[in-house]
């Protein structure tokens, strides 16, 4: 299955467009993505890469659609079963929709049952954890390393050789097949 969309991504402060690659959000690739247009400049730091931490509400608002928003900076979750990257089987890798940081591969997946794209792994340094009490219970909750967008919680239920299910909200990421890297 390949999945398209069209998009402007941002990695290490320039700006990557995917094409018959990345993840479908509903735009049809003959569109241009509305986040592509009118862009505001993003902060950067000296050495010109892009300092996703000084990014406003008002520029992540502009880059990323409706629901992205919701879930990478209000640590929102999306309906279970709404991702089409929960049923990716494609080689490549899983990066983050709010930044482009490489956060999984393709080899760290494996089918949760839940609704939600799983990884057992996650990629070196992608990741940051912190305890998350919304539903009172205590459950870890892991962002995006560089740009700090909600990704998901991780849970002790997982297969091998970790245990761990990092379970994921699909509109959180974005795929790169393994044939265009």
């Amino acid at each position: 299955m390949t999945m398209t969309r069209r998009g402007l991504l941002a990695s290490g402060g320039v700006a990557v467009t995917f094409g018959a690659a990345a993840c479908s959000r509903g735009a049809p690739e003959s569109q241009t993505d509305a986040r592509t247009e009118g862009r505001m400049s993003l902060a950067t730091t000296q050495d010109g890469t892009t300092d996703w931490s000084s990014l406003s509400t008002d520029q992540w608002r502009e880059r990323l659609t409706e629901q992205e928003f919701r879930v990478l900076r209000k640590e929102g979750t999306e309906p279970a079963g709404s991702s089409p990257l929960d049923k990716n089987w494609d080689e490549g890798t899983y990066v983050c929709a709010g930044c482009a940081l490489p956060l999984f591969t393709s080899e760290q997946k494996f089918d949760s049952g839940t609704g939600w794209p799983s990884f057992f792994d996650h990629l070196p340094g992608a990741i940051e954890t912190k305890t998350d009490f919304k539903l009172i219970i205590p459950r870890k909750e892991y962002h995006c390393a560089r740009c700090g967008g909600h990704q998901g919680h991780v849970f002790n239920d997982g297969p091998s050789p970790t245990g761990l299910r990092y379970c994921n909200n699909g509109v959180a990421l974005d795929f790169q097949p393994a044939s265009e890297a």
